[in-house]
């Protein structure tokens, strides 16, 4: 099953070959630690992930000019979305602690509402408006919101939890606190992109972006700084959503 889904993502081209082994790692370990269910919610992210990533592309091309990587994901990309959800898997495969459950729900509803929000929000008829200046920005701009896509970013966290709620055995309080830090994570990717993501400037043609090379020439860091990619950036709101997760889960059951 995990080797038919990565190998089918790789022929249609949403998965690199490099995305498609590590995709192959994540299930693996996501099925040791949480079985067939823990694959339904990792595929739940996946497909709906894809879907939009593939949904009006045409009316993206504008914004795949400016980003770093496109539809076609490889392992950092991967790994970045998926790397904590495969750690808490083999965590709880070890230990069998609730916490680690906890920790793989927030991380995949995390990444579902940051995919979600960049993905159906860049098809928003409204410019974005860039969380630092307030000012319209053009749409793809890493720290930039929309209506549209705080919405869908509530959306995907929903989803993710929702579906947790009805193959785990889980409470009421637990399906709120994964939608909650779930969305949380999205909103610490937007505020981590505004502030520290690399931001660079093509001298030829002046555009800002995430790429390091355009119009066959080494672009400039403008802003953040180099490391922080958007491939650290989405991993980084994922953890942190989750470490916020532990820190509420350890309060108001302490």
């Amino acid at each position: 099953m995990i080797l038919t889904a990565a190998f089918g993502g790789y022929r249609l081209k949403v998965l690199s070959l490099s995305g498609a082994f590590s995709a192959c790692i994540v299930g693996i370990s996501v099925g040791l630690g949480f079985g067939f269910n823990g694959l339904i919610i990792l595929g739940m992210f996946f497909l709906t992930s894809s879907l939009w990533s593939n949904y009006k592309k045409q009316k993206k091309a504008m914004i795949e000019e400016i980003v770093q990587k496109g539809a076609n994901r490889d392992w950092q990309q991967v790994l970045a979305n998926g790397g904590v959800a495969a750690g808490a898997s083999l965590l709880y495969w070890q230990t069998s602690a609730e916490v680690w459950l906890l920790a793989f729900f927030i991380s995949i509803a995390s990444a579902n509402s940051d995919t979600w929000a960049s993905e159906i929000g860049s098809l928003s008829k409204k410019a974005p408006v860039y969380i630092r200046t307030l000012k319209p920005a053009p749409p793809g701009t890493s720290g930039a919101v929309s209506l549209l896509g705080t919405i869908a970013g509530i959306a995907g966290s929903f989803v993710i939890s929702f579906t947790a709620l009805s193959l785990f055995d889980i409470e009421y309080s637990t399906f709120l606190l994964v939608f909650l830090f779930g969305f949380a994570g999205n909103l610490v990717d937007t505020l981590l992109g505004a502030y520290v993501q690399a931001v660079y400037v093509c001298p030829v043609c002046g555009k800002h972006m995430e790429k390091i090379v355009h119009c066959q020439v080494k672009t400039t860091l403008q802003k953040g700084k180099a490391f922080f990619t958007n491939d650290v950036v989405n991993f980084l709101s994922g953890f942190i959503a989750v470490i916020l997760g532990f820190i509420y889960f350890q309060f108001t059951n302490g």
